[in-house]
């Protein structure tokens, strides 16, 4: 039974006899740590290589365990175009052309910008397919997704070639005159094949035919009487001056990409970090891409770069704003809503670790933008399903609820959390309960009695001695006597029931001594020397020996 999907490698197993022990060895080791690379690669190749190498003839455990292990490795790293074509060359193998299509046509699908990918398609299918039509449907489906890539070369001189084999000099001469205006490193030499045949190809060849007849007009009307030879050489000049502005201005464009292009030193994945030079390149190439506003050229340039940035969320993130500030119109609107949030499906369902909920948070805050309460509620359940103790996941879900239901909501779900999570997690989960009910419920009241009912519980967590803590600070007094009052009973609280380090406690009394100085009043000076000596200690003789911590003067 064929498995597929990312995390269904525990399900795949081997029931042949050639080397069990050692496949055992390796899908265990892949399960174990499936995020590692290096052992999917180990079991890739050692799959690949059973019984000699797979073929038709081999075992059908061995051809389903070979399927089974690229559809899981290839659902987890979907952007390894060379993998792609490996498993479509065993496929063809195992199946003949039918099945390595499928494979093909999968891997496009995960991975339409690559023209790799797309050039060894269509020799595959030069090779194997004797229906032209088929093949150069399948030739313009590829320029629609790699025909603007700078690097586009290999694809463009494959069609080019099918064309020639084919002995349609007439779709070679459009192809050149089309991909010469493209900017890319290879325009130039696009440019002189196609000059080259202005002086040979039939005139109608050479341009459209609304353009023909206006050069024929102006011809004529330029030169009146001119014989037909006349006419046609003044013509080919006329074509020739046209195509050399196109190509001056192509020139021009290829130019202001070119540094850009020049200093791409990974253009495609894997899954090593990609050095910060390179990623800074992106970052400025996207930046003009953006100035220069052609939505198309700005698009395919944001999916070039996320492949070899896939596993960066920065540039994901950057992608859906971008698109998102594309909507112009109710129609273009619900087009980029749902284009966005295939940038977010893509980025948090397929490439960005679980690890690193940042893009799924906004994907959530997207679809609670349109409404989709549930789907936004759905994803902060995934994520906590995954990574429970995401501090900034629980808040969020607790905000989303506030906004969508109501503070006594966001309380409640904060309160569940609260019972089920450690110490460290449960102190911030309180401070935001508090906050909710100061900030949002204005009831500071309720706020301060819940960190008094609580304390005892918290006395090892310093994140509630600081929520605690700023807390008071932050609230409005009416008098300085009655701020200070509150704001030192629970600084001198945390003194005496506070089960943390010495660094922790001198951290803490920090928050108090600067609220000190900002803020209190006559008396101020006297008690933050009193605490700056008992808090951070003088030189003793002898060094293990701790400061001891003065008692402070009573408040007024």
């Amino acid at each position: 039974m064929l498995v597929s999907g990312r995390g269904s490698i525990a399900q795949v197993q081997y029931t042949g006899d050639e080397a069990a022990a050692e496949i055992k060895k390796l899908l265990d080791t892949v399960v174990a740590a499936e995020d590692e690379f290096e052992h999917w690669e180990a079991l890739v190749t050692r799959v690949s290589d059973l019984e000699g190498g797979v073929t038709r003839n081999s075992s059908p455990s061995v051809i389903e365990l070979l399927r089974n292990v690229f559809d899981c490795f290839l659902a987890k790293f979907p952007l390894f175009f060379g993998y792609w074509k490996k498993y479509a060359d065993l496929e063809f193998s195992i199946g003949g052309t039918e099945t390595a299509e499928m494979v093909y046509e999968r891997g496009i699908s995960s991975i339409p910008v690559s023209v790799d990918l797309w050039t060894h398609y269509c020799h595959f299918k030069l090779d194997t397919c004797h229906d032209n039509d088929i093949i150069r449907d399948l030739f313009e489906r590829g320029t629609h997704f790699v025909g603007m890539d700078f690097q586009s070369g290999p694809f463009w001189d494959k069609y080019i070639e099918f064309e020639e084999r084919i002995n349609e000099a007439s779709n070679v001469t459009k192809l050149y005159a089309r991909v010469f205006q493209i900017p890319s490193f290879n325009f130039g030499r696009y440019y002189e094949k196609f000059r080259a045949r202005i002086g040979i190809q039939p005139v109608e060849e050479l341009v459209e035919p609304e353009v023909l007849v206006k050069m024929t007009s102006d011809v004529r009307s330029e030169e009146p009487g001119l014989p037909e030879l006349e006419v046609e050489r003044s013509l080919r000049t006329k074509i020739d001056a046209h195509y050399y502005q196109a190509y001056t201005l192509v020139q021009n464009e290829s130019t202001k990409r070119w540094t850009f292009e020049s200093n791409i030193k990974r253009g495609y994945f894997h899954v090593t970090e990609v050095e910060e030079a390179d990623l800074a390149n992106w970052r400025k190439y996207l930046e003009f891409e953006e100035s220069e506003g052609d939505f198309k050229r700005v698009a395919f340039l944001y999916e070039r770069c996320l492949v070899s940035c896939a596993l960066y969320d920065e540039f994901w993130l950057r992608y859906a704003r971008w698109m998102f500030g594309q909507s112009k119109g109710d129609e273009f609107c619900e087009k980029r809503d749902e284009d966005t949030r295939l940038i977010y499906m893509r980025a948090s369902c397929i490439f960005v670790p679980i690890d690193r909920p940042t893009i799924r948070l906004h994907w959530a805050r997207f679809e609670e933008k349109l409404e989709r309460t549930q789907v936004a509620r759905d994803i902060h359940s995934a994520i906590l399903d995954q990574v429970p103790n995401h501090v900034e996941t629980l808040v969020s879900f607790a905000g989303l609820e506030r906004r969508q239901t109501g503070n006594e909501a966001a309380i409640e779900l904060l309160g569940t959390y609260i019972e089920q999570r450690d110490i460290e997690i449960s102190s911030q989960l309180l401070a935001e309960q508090a906050r909710i009910l100061w900030q949002c419920s204005n009831d500071a009241a309720r706020a301060r009695q819940l960190f008094k009912d609580n304390y005892e519980k918290f006395v090892s967590s310093q994140a509630f001695w600081i929520n605690y803590l700023k807390f008071e600070i932050s609230q409005p007094f009416q008098g300085e006597d009655e701020a200070h009052t509150r704001i030192k009973a629970v600084h001198d609280l945390m003194r005496s029931k506070a089960q943390l380090s010495p660094e922790a406690l001198k951290d803490l009394s920090s928050y108090y001594m600067e609220y000190l100085l900002d803020r209190g009043g006559k008396e101020a000076a006297h008690e933050y020397m009193l605490l700056d000596r008992g808090v951070n200690g003088y030189v003793a003789s002898t060094p293990d020996v701790p400061s001891p911590l003065l008692p402070l003067p009573k408040s007024s």
